[in-house]
C-alpha cells in the first residue's frame, strides 16, 4: 500500500514539529518547507530528532517559484499550511510583512495547490484572533460570531481564511480552515506569553532572574496543548467534507491566573515578582477569547487530552530540566 504524502509549511515551528511526529505515527511520508535562517540551529531545533524520518526543503511562502518547485516534486496528498508570522504583538511593529506572510503568501500557496495538485487536501491554520473582541451572549466565540480582528495578524488571518473558502467554492477543492484558539507547549517560542512566564519563573526560582515583565494581566485566553490541536488538524483535513471548524478547550483563563498557577507550583507568590511594563501592551487589546468547539467534538470526535494545568505543569518540568542541564554545560 502506497503511503500518503503530507507537505507541511512551517514544519520547524511548534505545531509543525508535533504534526510531523503525529503523521509519521500514522504511516505518512512527511515533507516540510523550512525558511532559511542565518543561524542554522534556529531552523531545525524542534525537528532535529526527526532527521532521516522526514525530508525538508528550503523555501519561502513569498517566493512562488520555490512553492511551485516543492509541490511539483513532492506531489502531496495533503498540504498543511502552518507557516506564518506568528507573534500577534510584533505584528503591530511589522504590519506590512505580517499581511504579506499571513495572507498574500496563502494566496501563493493556494494558486500552486490548485494548478499542480488540485486533487490534494488543503488545511489552513486559521486563528481565534480573527474574532477580535466579538463575543456571543453566552461568552463564546462561534462560527457565526462576527469577525472583527484587532491586530494586523488577525486581519491577515481573516483574509487567508476567506481566500481558502473562496478557492474551495470557486475551484471545487478540498480546502478547509481550522480556527484554532491559543495552544502552547514546551516547544512554544519563549517570547510568547505562556513560555515567557514559565521560563522566567523557573529562572527566578533558580536565582537567575529577579523580575518578570508583562503587559496586560487581565487578558483572557482559551489555552490548549499543541499536541491536541495537531490531532484536530488531521481530523479536520480528513473529514468527508471540507469545512470550517473551531478547535478550543471551551475554558478561559487570564494571564494573571497563568502566573498564579506557574509561580505557585514553583513555591512562590507571583505578586512578589511580576511587574507590568507598558511596552508589552498592544495598541488595541484583545480582551477575551473562549471558543465553542462543541461541533468538532460531536461530529468528528475530537477531545483534548491536556488541561490548562497539565499543559503548564509539563512546561514547568521542561524548563526545570533544561535550565539545570544548561547550567551544567556552562560550568
Amino acid at each position: 500500500m502506497t503511503k500518503k504524502r503530507a507537505l507541511i509549511t512551517g514544519i520547524s515551528g511548534q505545531d509543525g514539529s508535533y504534526l510531523a511526529e503525529y503523521l509519521l505515527e500514522q504511516g505518512y511520508e512527511v515533507y516540510g518547507i523550512v525558511r532559511r535562517s542565518s543561524v542554522s540551529e534556529n531552523q531545525d531545533s524542534r525537528i532535529k530528532h526527526l532527521h532521516g524520518l522526514i525530508e525538508t526543503f528550503y523555501g519561502d511562502m513569498l517566493d512562488v517559484s520555490s512553492l511551485t518547485r516543492i509541490i511539483t516534486q513532492v506531489q502531496p496528498d495533503e498540504i498543511y499550511n502552518l507557516a506564518a508570522m506568528s507573534h500577534v504583538r510584533i505584528s503591530f511593529d511589522m504590519p506590512s510583512f505580517t499581511i504579506q506572510t499571513n495572507a498574500l503568501a496563502v494566496l501563493n500557496l493556494l494558486e500552486a495547490y490548485r494548478t499542480i495538485v488540485p486533487e490534494a487536501k488543503f488545511y489552513q491554520a486559521s486563528s481565534s484572533e480573527m474574532f477580535g473582541n466579538s463575543v456571543e451572549e453566552d461568552g463564546l466565540q462561534k462560527l457565526t460570531t462576527t469577525m472583527l480582528p484587532v491586530s494586523p495578524y488577525g486581519c491577515a488571518k481573516l483574509l487567508a481564511f476567506n481566500l481558502v473558502r473562496h478557492y474551495r467554492n470557486a475551484y471545487n477543492l478540498h480546502a478547509c480552515n481550522g480556527i484554532l484558539f491559543n495552544h502552547e507547549s514546551p516547544r512554544r517560542g519563549s517570547n510568547f506569553v505562556t513560555n515567557k512566564v514559565v521560563k522566567t519563573a523557573v529562572e527566578i526560582k533558580k536565582g537567575l532572574r529577579e523580575k518578570l515583565e508583562l503587559g496586560n494581566l487581565e487578558s483572557y485566553r482559551d489555552w490548549g496543548h499543541s499536541k491536541d490541536y495537531v490531532r484536530a488538524m488531521h481530523m479536520i483535513l480528513n473529514h468527508e467534507t471540507p469545512e470550517e471548524w473551531i478547535v478550543a478547550t471551551g475554558k478561559t483563563h487570564s494571564i494573571r491566573e497563568l502566573c498564579e498557577h506557574v509561580f505557585t507550583r514553583l513555591g512562590m507568590d507571583y505578586k512578589d515578582y511580576v511587574v507590568q511594563n507598558p511596552k508589552y501592551m498592544r495598541p488595541e487589546e484583545l480582551k477575551y477569547l473562549r471558543g465553542d468547539s462543541s461541533r468538532i467534538r460531536k461530529v468528528i470526535g475530537w477531545v483534548p487530552k491536556y488541561t490548562f494545568e497539565s499543559m503548564l505543569d509539563e512546561m514547568v518540568d521542561h524548563w526545570m530540566l533544561k535550565i539545570n542541564n544548561d547550567e551544567k554545560i556552562d560550568v
